[in-house]
């Protein structure tokens, strides 16, 4: 199946553009190919493009005082961005690296507008991206204001359990706001019960 393909299924799917709608969208689409380490975006670069995932894993991460902290991860048929930088076109806070060999279909700012102008349902699908990324910032906001971290790491097992299988531990420690020696100590615990 072309990299466009698996695309085209996901978004007919999971919203209501219809296959005339893709069609427009098509020819602004472009396939890249990254390795695991690489980097989609590094911080103080304008996030240019938004990318799908066709294959792979990638992390968003900052640096406080030279540590890595991780606070998203995302999966096949998801996106990676940061939607801030995208929308404002202005220097990321953030690095997006991919933690396996990835395949991603990108587009950028004008190919969206210029969909957004030619058809409402890609307006629809701009709202309906826009709102996802607040749902997960207000979502991990929200976990920290009022969840501990066994409460963190708890809703993890239950809400994205995938993670686990793919994600080293050190970096689910980061993305928890755990330190990796009190990671191990609480899944030992949990599983103790």
């Amino acid at each position: 199946m072309s990299d466009f393909k698996i695309f085209k299924n996901w978004l007919t799917q999971v919203s209501f553009l219809t296959e005339k709608d893709c069609s427009l969208f098509e020819p602004f689409l472009k396939t890249k190919q990254l390795k695991a380490k690489d980097y989609f975006l590094t911080e103080g670069k304008i996030c240019h493009e938004i990318g799908f995932i066709n294959q792979g894993c990638f992390r968003t991460y900052y640096l406080a005082d030279g540590k890595e902290i991780n606070t998203h991860f995302a999966f096949e048929n998801e996106f990676v961005t940061d939607y801030d930088s995208f929308l404002q076109e202005k220097p990321s806070k953030y690095f997006i690296q991919a933690l396996e060999n990835a395949k991603i279909v990108t587009f950028n700012l004008p190919a969206l507008q210029n969909a957004y102008n030619q058809s409402q349902n890609w307006e629809r699908f701009g709202r309906m991206i826009a709102e996802q990324s607040y749902k997960l910032t207000t979502q991990r906001v929200e976990s920290f204001l009022f969840l501990d971290g066994e409460q963190r790491y708890l809703d993890l097992l239950k809400n994205q359990p995938h993670i686990l299988d793919r994600i080293p531990l050190y970096h689910i420690a980061s993305y928890l706001g755990l330190e990796r020696e009190s990671l191990s100590r609480l899944r030992k615990k949990i599983a103790g019960k």
